[in-house]
């Protein structure tokens, strides 16, 4: 592979982390995929280590560059969960709750710790929180730091800086301090509005009682801000050397994942697809599902996040709704079902989905009917099971399933999966 050109980029998802090799025309040539760790300490609680996902960084990156001439990797890339790393004020890991266990630094993103911080936030009705649908989500970062303010007072002081996870990934590539605009606009009320204003608003950190991250020139939370994909800085030696690239190989400025998604989907081309990226509208689905548009003008819609100004396609405006547990509900209803455990013997040999989906055609011939979908007439289900995303943004709300039964069946888990993808589609 001498002689070619490549480039690295690596995605890191709730639940694992994945690189891909890419040449210069965009063909996938190689992956690689590592688990990663994940607490559950209390209900509602998710935290994730820094420290491991960086490590699994390092062993995916060097597991697609295996046998690729180092001189060949023009550039990389960083794409992660808009999750809250915590660090001390020497860079290293620092705990999040209770546990005390440095490890645990990151709140993943789907933790709903922090749903009085977000109220309280709320409450004030500040004029930024129409950038974000009009209430601030307990998913986004600014209640979450409240609530370590407010929940582990001792430790407030004890901590020097704080990461969305993409930029911490680029901190620990490069060294620079800087902070992606995706992230910032999105995740921690960072102020871009439609009167070209642009920066931290000291207001609303004084209002919600986080004044204090306004020290040393916003030295915790960044005071250097940079476009997705803008030139970051260079690869660490000591980085380089564990990858086997050159020092100084260039990183870019990075993006949160379902951005990435959205920015390959709203910028993909093809026969009968409209050229204007604002007719298009992306869902980005994994462990949640994000619906993502962007238009020339901002447009604000009630409990619909954004927009956000140049934070996925650079000089438009981005809004971006959602289901907080789409891929998680999948999984949960097939984990927490009786003949669950059927399908992870299936799962060792082959794809669940398609025993599942051959399952489901079975009985649709024998019950006669022209559809698999009718065999969920009778089953009714609201999907947020994690509470509502948008159009409500309402945490508190809860899922329901309708017309349950005594049956352990792996043919009433095919119906219950069914009834989820249709509850998920109808919810979209």
């Amino acid at each position: 592979m001498n002689g070619d050109v490549y480039f690295v980029g690596v995605d890191v998802g709730s639940g694992s982390v994945r690189a891909a090799l890419v040449d210069r025309k965009g063909h996938v040539i190689r992956t690689s995929v590592q688990e990663i760790k994940t607490w559950k300490p209390k209900v509602d609680y998710y935290e994730q280590s820094s420290n491991n996902i960086w490590t699994c960084c390092l062993t995916v990156i060097k597991d697609v560059l295996t046998n690729v001439d180092s001189s060949g990797v023009r550039g990389i890339g960083f794409d992660a969960t808009c999750s809250l790393v915590a660090l001390d004020k020497n860079g290293n890991p620092t705990a999040v709750s209770e546990s005390d266990n440095n490890e645990q630094n990151i709140i993943m993103w789907m933790d709903h710790r922090a749903e009085a911080e977000a109220n309280i936030i709320n409450k004030k009705n500040h004029d930024l929180l129409k950038y974000v649908g009009g209430k601030v989500s307990l998913e986004m970062e600014m209640p979450k730091l409240l609530w370590l303010k407010r929940n582990l007072p001792n430790k407030w002081s004890e901590f020097g800086y704080f990461y969305d996870l993409p930029d911490f990934l680029t901190w620990k590539a490069t060294g620079s301090m800087s902070r992606s605009l995706c992230s910032l606009v999105c995740k921690w009320n960072y102020e871009c509005s439609t009167d070209g204003k642009q920066g931290w608003n000291l207001e609303f950190l004084n209002e919600i009682g986080l004044e204090d991250l306004a020290e040393n020139n916003f030295s915790k939370i960044g005071n250097t801000v940079l476009s997705p994909g803008e030139y970051c800085g260079g690869l660490l030696p000591d980085v380089a050397s564990v990858l086997g690239l050159q020092p100084g190989t260039p990183v870019a400025a990075s993006i949160i994942d379902a951005h990435a998604g959205g920015l390959g989907m709203i910028g993909s081309h093809g026969e009968g697809i409209d050229k204007e990226m604002s007719t298009r509208l992306g869902l980005i689905c994994g462990t949640s599902t994000c619906h993502m548009a962007v238009n020339k003008k901002p447009v604000m819609v009630q409990g619909v996040w954004g927009p956000y100004f140049s934070a996925m396609v650079p000089g438009m405006w981005l809004n971006e709704a959602g289901q907080s547990a789409s891929g998680m509900l999948l999984d949960h209803i097939l984990s927490s079902h009786p003949a669950g455990i059927e399908l992870l013997k299936i799962k060792s040999t082959g794809d669940v989905r398609l025993y599942l989906r051959d399952l489901l055609t079975t009985m649709a011939q024998r019950e006669g009917l022209s559809d698999v979908n009718f065999l969920t007439k009778d089953i009714h289900m609201l999907p947020d099971f994690h509470g509502n995303r948008s159009p409500l943004a309402d945490p508190t709300l809860r899922g329901m399933i309708s017309g349950l039964c005594i049956d352990h069946s792996a043919e009433n888990l095919a119906l219950l999966y069914l009834a989820t993808l249709q509850a998920l589609s109808v919810n979209t």
